[in-house]
């Protein structure tokens, strides 16, 4: 079995009368990509300042690499590496510049400290921009940037909080394959992010969580079975009268049904075999049809379900 690296137990923070996180426990293996996610005010982020022990808290107990987290606790905290969703790094200095700065605040050979700071810029693919200076380089360049500025120590543990926000399709791409090629290499990993897609890619365990509190935790396939939905239909179709769309409701496993005027939307929960029921209602009553899409459960469906709250509606969209 493989050793924890990360053991929150029992957190509580308040501010006020606000409980920010109830009594939040969780576990992190080592050589995991563990997703961390929830709605804007779940308590994501106050876990991540506690854990790094910048916020104190009101009861509970941390514990990283097996060793108690205080705020004196700068054995653990070299062998982490922080990126948060703003950019935190110095305009003032070129890129080179930047790694080699927080290279610095952990590595103090200065011969090293210039190999992890070269292996850094080849890892996030900037080595045609180490001279030029953060104000210069385009949104994409500056999360990878940011991305070296704090692995280039060579952290035991990544924290990565949303990390692709607003960057183009390439960098995204670019900085995801490293986050795995970093995992390969021996980091663990905590990911937080709204983009359901990116998680489902790189993550091995995800926690969602909630006002504070861990309301489900497992694989993506563990959590995709804790829901109701397991199937999700949709057809474009002009023309639906009620009593079919109650024929189609009343067929075996279809729990939810949806009509907007040109699309029908049919959810399922179990059974085999649903959407040729469903077209078999509508071909029997001579009804005409376009697209058809039968969808198993994403993550985003997981979300919704769990916490009622959408994926978009979450990122504040």
């Amino acid at each position: 079995m493989k050793p924890t690296i990360v053991k929150i137990e029992n957190l509580v923070k308040r501010y006020g009368e606000l409980v920010a996180l109830d009594h939040f426990s969780l576990e992190i293996k080592e050589g995991e990509i563990f997703g961390l996610l929830g709605p804007n005010g779940s308590g994501k982020t106050t876990t991540i300042n506690c854990l790094l022990s910048l916020l104190s808290y009101d009861k509970g107990d941390i514990e990283v690499f097996g060793k108690p987290m205080k705020p004196t606790s700068y054995d653990i905290k070299r062998e982490i590496g922080v990126i948060m969703q703003n950019v935190a790094v110095l305009d003032e200095l070129t890129v080179r510049e930047n790694i080699d700065y927080f290279c610095g605040l952990y590595i103090r050979d200065k011969a090293k400290r210039k190999e992890y700071v070269d292996e850094a810029i080849r890892f996030v693919g900037l080595e045609d921009f180490v001279n030029f200076r953060p104000q210069k380089l385009s949104g994409g360049l500056l999360r990878r940037l940011n991305i070296a500025c704090g692995i280039a120590h060579k952290p035991k543990l990544i924290i990565l909080d949303e990390p692709t926000v607003a960057v183009d399709p390439q960098s995204r791409n670019r900085i995801l394959e490293g986050i795995q090629e970093l995992n390969r290499q021996g980091a663990t990993v905590i990911y937080t992010s709204h983009y359901m897609e990116e998680v489902e890619q790189i993550c091995t365990r995800i926690a969602i969580m909630d006002h504070g509190r861990k309301i489900a935790e497992g694989t993506k396939e563990e959590l995709k079975g804790m829901i109701r939905n397991t199937e999700s239909v949709s057809i474009e179709i002009l023309e639906l009268p009620d009593e079919i769309r109650e024929k189609i409701a009343g067929l075996p496993h279809v729990y939810e049904t949806g009509y907007d005027g040109d699309r029908l939307t049919v959810r399922c929960s179990g059974g085999r075999h649903n959407l040729i029921r469903i077209l078999g209602v509508l071909q029997e009553a001579g009804l005409g049809f376009g697209r058809v899409y039968s969808e198993l459960p994403t993550l985003n469906d997981v979300f919704l379900e769990i916490t009622g709250t959408a994926l978009r509606d979450a990122k504040g969209e």
